[in-house]
């Protein structure tokens, strides 16, 4: 397994994994990535047991494991942080995940393993440094988890999105980069109105990020997005009614 390489500069290399997660499709497709700057690493939303072996391998052709100092969490689901066991096993990497989270991914590993590298991410954000830089948490709340962070990586201009921006598909969909939303629109409609919670979220969300220089928005599930299609998406969540804003007491009735 190769990577996808997003960006190389000046020691700075940003990589993506897109199907290390290919079981025949009993699991969503998921994106794996890896940020290198200089001699340290960090891995951000580093999946779950489906990938690890193969996240691992393919990692080695392109960075020594044992150098990473940050496994990122965008929030706690399993396809987001299920290896951990493994992970804390094979490197000293510290943990980044929301405070939320952080009494709570202990339960992914053996008793003891996480004691003193569990970093929780307080609401409003914070720097994590990766070699002579800094990646960037972003408050992302309720996008979808309760406690949710995006990470922006100020070097490559690269937003890493976690579950806003999905297009399902396959591993192979994931590495043809989106350049115009309206297209896309049919892999991303059904999974963001019931994803994530509500427009006011997501107006917060885009006044938050129409601000940043970004070259790339590139979710962990799906293909990145760019040139028109940074704009074109933030201009259509704005809009977007979705979660609560759908739901009535038709959604809540007793089974018949």
């Amino acid at each position: 397994m190769s990577a996808i390489e997003l960006f190389a500069r000046d020691g700075h290399r940003v990589l993506m994994f897109t199907d290390l997660t290919d079981d025949g499709g009993e699991a969503v497709q998921s994106n794996q990535f890896l940020v290198v700057d200089g001699d340290t690493g960090a891995v951000i939303d580093p999946g779950g047991n489906l990938a690890y072996g193969e996240l691992y391998l393919a990692m080695t052709k392109y960075f020594p494991p044992s150098r990473l100092s940050a496994l990122i969490a965008s929030h706690a689901d399993p396809d987001i942080i299920a290896s951990l066991d493994r992970w804390t096993t094979a490197t000293q990497a510290q943990i980044y995940v929301s405070r939320l989270w952080e009494r709570f991914v202990p339960h992914f590993c053996k008793a003891g393993k996480t004691v003193g590298r569990v970093v929780g991410i307080p609401d409003p954000g914070m720097r994590i440094r990766v070699g002579r830089n800094d990646l960037i948490a972003l408050p992302a709340h309720f996008l979808h988890a309760e406690g949710n962070f995006q990470f922006y990586d100020p070097v490559s201009r690269i937003l890493f999105s976690g579950d806003l921006g999905v297009s399902l598909g396959t591993g192979l969909d994931a590495q043809r980069p989106i350049h115009s939303l309206p297209g896309a629109l049919s892999r991303m409609e059904g999974f963001h109105r019931r994803y994530m919670v509500s427009n006011k979220i997501l107006r917060l969300w885009a006044d938050m990020v129409e601000p940043l220089p970004i070259d790339l928005i590139v979710p962990q599930h799906g293909a990145p997005l760019s040139g028109e299609a940074i704009p074109q998406f933030i201009a259509w969540v704005r809009k977007l009614e979705c979660g609560i804003d759908l739901m009535d007491q038709r959604a809540y009735t007793v089974p018949a």
